[in-house]
């Protein structure tokens, strides 16, 4: 070679971009179920049906990897896990999806004459029909709910429950988010003021754990408060009070008229649909006053 000529050098590769997640191998979600994951709790006037929710959240994270990601939500709220087979499953099946969530019988768990053992059978065969489609099947168990006074009552019923999902989860190689122990939850500040569904902190904290037990690199950050707000006695008093009558009495009347929260209300996203995506910084707003 001429020593004039100047040296063969192979050209720089650009660095990839370090602050891009990973892609990941979905690209059409379904997610089915009642309140919890049609987002209740979690009120949103930008979005399909007025609530966001974790379901919302995690497939907004997925879309930004993956342009051609497509989404369905087909959960109403008050729902019984039967009612859900019969008005979700097929539906959410003929849309052919490779991701989907699911959660049901919460509802049925807060009826005393509710068999875990009986649901947790028929659940099974689901799992089986979703499973052998090739689809990814993400479950959910309930959250530990000693501290809720309404409900602590059904905390040994709820435990069965849960330990039935993580079996059936098991047997088909499903995702399984343990929400029985993210112990965040048991902060008040993670519910609703009907103390019955998630708030926009606890639905966040969720969409981050299922992306986690995913295996999702994502740009979701779960809010932590610093310190539980004190009240005393006579507070804490008052506002049971004001939540017996705006929120326990009204849920009360609609079991013995056999009515649901769920009646003449329709799928937010029953149909295949780009996932919003939120302007970069946006706050989870704060939890509104019980009063």
């Amino acid at each position: 070679m001429d020593e004039s000529t100047p040296p063969l050098t192979t050209p720089p590769v650009p660095a990839a971009d370090s602050t891009a997640p990973p892609p990941h191998p979905w690209h059409r979600m379904v997610s089915i179920g009642d309140s919890f994951t049609e987002g209740v709790g979690d009120p949103d006037d930008s979005v399909p049906g007025g609530f966001r929710g974790w379901a919302d959240r995690v497939a907004e994270e997925l879309a930004r990897t993956t342009d051609d990601f497509a989404y369905a939500n087909l959960a109403i709220r008050g729902r019984l896990f039967q009612p859900i087979v019969d008005e979700q499953l097929e539906p959410a099946l003929e849309l052919r999806p490779d991701l989907v969530t699911i959660s049901a019988g919460g509802n049925d768990m807060l009826r005393p004459a509710a068999d875990p053992d009986d649901i947790a059978s028929r659940l099974d065969a689901v799992i089986e029909q979703i499973t052998a489609t090739g689809a990814t099947v993400a479950m959910f168990d309930g959250p530990d709910i000693g501290n809720t006074p309404v409900l602590r009552s059904i905390r040994g019923r709820v435990a069965i429950w849960n330990e039935n999902v993580r079996t059936v989860a098991a047997r088909h190689d499903a995702v399984m988010v343990d929400l029985w122990g993210l112990h965040e939850l048991g902060d008040p500040r993670m519910w609703a003021p009907d103390r019955l569904h998630f708030s926009p902190l606890g639905h966040q904290l969720i969409a981050c754990e299922t992306l986690d037990c995913l295996g999702v690199d994502h740009g979701l950050t779960p809010d932590h408060p610093e310190g539980r707000p004190e009240r005393t006695w006579r507070e804490a008093r008052r506002d049971d009070m004001v939540w017996a009558r705006k929120y326990f009495v009204p849920w009360v009347g609609r079991r013995i008229r056999r009515r649901s929260s769920g009646d003449y209300v329709t799928a937010k996203r029953p149909a295949f649909g780009q996932a919003t995506i939120p302007g970069a910084g946006e706050q989870i707003p704060e939890q509104a006053e019980e009063a």
